[in-house]
Formats: structure tokens, C-alpha cells, sequence
């Protein structure tokens, strides 16, 4: 088992987050209605979904629901292809009704780095370095 095929974000408004994934990030989806009951973004090498937070509370037969403010330990990365590139990501981002977390700097490793969070709290980093590769479905190369 070394793939990941599907990461599923519960999120408390499934219509706020697909219009801040789909049409504020531009990520692409077959999805045109509102109040759909799951959304799959079609990315290359993983899907990410969006599932209402209640629902995949029941699925997984776990009552607690810890979607709070703040860090919850888990990020997702966008690799980009250059430093113009984070610094645009991260303004559409925040014009979609992101918050940005941390503004874009040089950071300890070499790269150019930021964050962002979601409409419900996931953050996101969004990072560049002159050294990455992408192999033909742009996934990011690391030797």
C-alpha cells in the first residue's frame, strides 16, 4: 500500500468549500449543483474531496468532531514553479476567503514558503525551491 488515491476533507459547509476549492483555487471538478452530497477534485495523482464533516463523522462511527480554530497537525503542500507562482497562489487564496497564516518568505531550507487555511481551518502550504523537480503529472520529485 504506497499510494494515497482519495483525501477526503469533512468540511461544516460542503457549498462554501467547493466554491473556495472550485471556482476561488480553480480546482476542477464535473460538479455544478449546490448542496451536493460529496465532491471529488480531479487532480493529477490524487483526488481531494470534499465530504460534510457530520456525515463522515457517522462513516467512520467517531461522535467527536475536532474541526476547530488553529493547527490541527495535518498540512497539505501546492508545490509551485516559482517564487511569482506562491506569491499568486496565495493572493487567490485569500481573495477566495482564505486566511493567510503566514505571508511568503525565504525560508531556513532554501525555499520560498507560505500558508493559508481553508474555510474550515486546513492549512495549506504553498512553497517553492530552485532544486525541485516535477515528474509528467507534476507530482514533485524528492530523491
Amino acid at each position: 500500500m504506497n499510494r494515497i488515491n482519495i483525501i477526503t476533507l469533512g468540511v461544516k459547509d460542503i457549498n462554501k468549500s467547493l466554491i473556495f476549492y472550485r471556482d476561488g483555487l480553480g480546482f476542477e471538478t464535473s460538479v455544478k449543483e449546490e448542496s451536493p452530497g460529496i465532491v471529488f477534485f480531479n487532480n493529477k495523482g490524487t483526488k481531494l474531496a470534499l465530504y460534510p464533516l457530520d456525515e463522515l463523522s457517522k462513516d467512520i462511527k467517531e461522535n467527536e468532531q475536532l474541526i476547530s480554530k488553529g493547527f490541527s497537525g495535518i498540512t497539505f503542500a501546492f508545490n509551485a514553479n516559482s517564487v511569482e507562482e506562491v506569491d499568486e497562489v496565495m493572493k487567490q487564496a485569500e481573495k477566495a476567503g482564505g486566511k493567510i497564516v503566514k505571508s511568503p518568505e525565504h525560508v531556513f531550507w532554501g525555499g520560498y514558503s507560505g500558508y493559508f487555511s481553508d474555510p474550515d481551518g486546513y492549512h495549506w502550504e504553498v512553497a517553492y525551491a530552485d532544486i525541485w523537480e516535477f515528474e509528467n503529472n507534476e507530482m514533485l520529485i524528492i530523491k
